[in-house]
């Protein structure tokens, strides 16, 4: 098994240097486990910080050789747990087949006072072949 933390060249960069926005595990078989760290986009509404995100990380993923497809669990941060419906509108543009584990939780805040969302995801990318 080798470990990869990872900045992707052609991606969004991280909003500050202290974390790697991709850990990708490599199984011995070729295969990968990509887990990637929690995203935050801008826009006025929850609707516009949603499509920024799931843009992000379509192209930290591809960057790695994955898509939105390979996610299998998702985990959303909001700060109005009343704006689900918003959000699930959003996602169900991105994420259109069979839906991956979830987990979504309300917060009092993010670390950057605008972000009304952040999602973080973990992929599993089939070995090349």
């Amino acid at each position: 098994m080798q470990i990869t933390l990872d900045n992707p060249a052609g991606a969004p960069q991280p909003l500050s240097p202290y974390y790697s926005q991709v850990a990708r595990v490599e199984q011995a078989d070729g295969s990968a486990l990509l887990f990637v760290s929690g995203q935050i986009a801008e826009g006025a509404t929850l609707a516009e910080q949603s499509r920024g995100v799931f843009e992000i990380l379509t192209a930290l993923l591809a960057a790695h050789g994955a898509s939105l497809a390979d996610v299998i669990n998702i985990r959303t941060c909001l700060t109005d747990i009343s704006e689900l419906e918003q959000y699930g509108a959003v996602r169900r543009e991105f994420l259109t087949g069979t839906p991956p584990t979830s987990m979504t939780f309300e917060v009092p805040r993010l670390f950057r006072p605008e972000a009304r969302i952040e999602i973080e995801v973990v992929a599993a990318v089939p070995a090349r072949g």
